[in-house]
């Protein structure tokens, strides 16, 4: 009986511990949840420098007389691109953490990458997974498209002159990934893919917004790829609309 009885207790408390661990799947179970566009706030801002920018060498074009006729003036690298009091452009602006986990839509409108005498504009982009980027050839020469992503299919494709746009698109995030021309060594993009809406890119008037935001507490990140990065934690109620401001040095 005392062997018996133990047996029956060693089994109530596997039947117990089965039931234990499917709890989690039940809970976490079923479709995700759409966003309340009826409580939605935003947050908005500026980026701004302070100082002068720094100066940068002219590209060195005469590998190609292509090029050379494309710009009869010397371009500089848009590393640092400067508006009005100090309005920063290229700055990558997103909600970094405290995001729940939601169901978004995605546009099935492309972001479109030029190469434009024999530069991509723009210089910086950013877009959403599953979105399609279009990369279209406006030069009368041919390019090589490269993009180096680190969670995505890698992949290299030329492009001849007059040629159809070359179409992608990316299933995982990917973070400041590079965007080279095999035939043109100084021509570089970097391309943004977040698994959500809120991300802006700052022109050069250096405002940005996160429109349709859920209330909650989120770390706010400014990217450029010339300085550090710099975090910012806001806490959104419903219906609100904050501000906030960056300024690189």
């Amino acid at each position: 009986m005392r062997i018996a009885s133990w047996y029956r207790i060693l089994a109530f408390l596997a039947i117990l511990a089965a039931g234990c661990g499917q709890r989690p799947n039940r809970e976490f179970s079923g479709p995700l949840p759409t966003v309340d566009s009826s409580t939605v706030g935003s947050i908005r801002g500026t980026v701004t420098l302070a100082g002068l920018p720094p100066l940068f060498k002219p590209i060195d074009m005469s590998q190609s007389s292509a090029c050379v006729q494309a710009n009869p003036m010397p371009v500089v690298p848009p590393i640092v691109v400067v508006g009005d009091r100090g309005a920063l452009a290229n700055v990558v602006v997103y909600v970094k953490g405290g995001l729940g986990r939601y169901k978004f839509s995605t546009s099935t409108n492309p972001v479109i990458l030029s190469q434009k005498n024999c530069m991509y504009e723009p210089h910086v982009m950013a877009l959403m997974t599953g979105q399609p980027m279009a990369v279209e050839n406006n030069d009368p020469t041919m390019h090589n498209v490269h993009p180096l992503p680190r969670h995505n299919r890698q992949w290299s494709s030329s492009q001849p002159a007059g040629s159809a746009a070359l179409r992608s698109t990316f299933e995982r995030p990917e973070f400041a990934m590079p965007v080279l021309c095999n035939v043109h060594p100084w021509m570089r993009a970097f391309v943004f893919v977040f698994d959500h809406p809120y991300f802006a890119v700052t022109s050069t008037d250096g405002t940005f917004v996160l429109a349709g935001l859920p209330a909650g507490n989120y770390t706010i990140e400014a990217w450029h790829e010339n300085y550090p990065a710099q975090d910012q934690t806001v806490t959104l109620a419903a219906k609100e609309s904050r501000a906030i401001s960056f300024t690189f040095k």
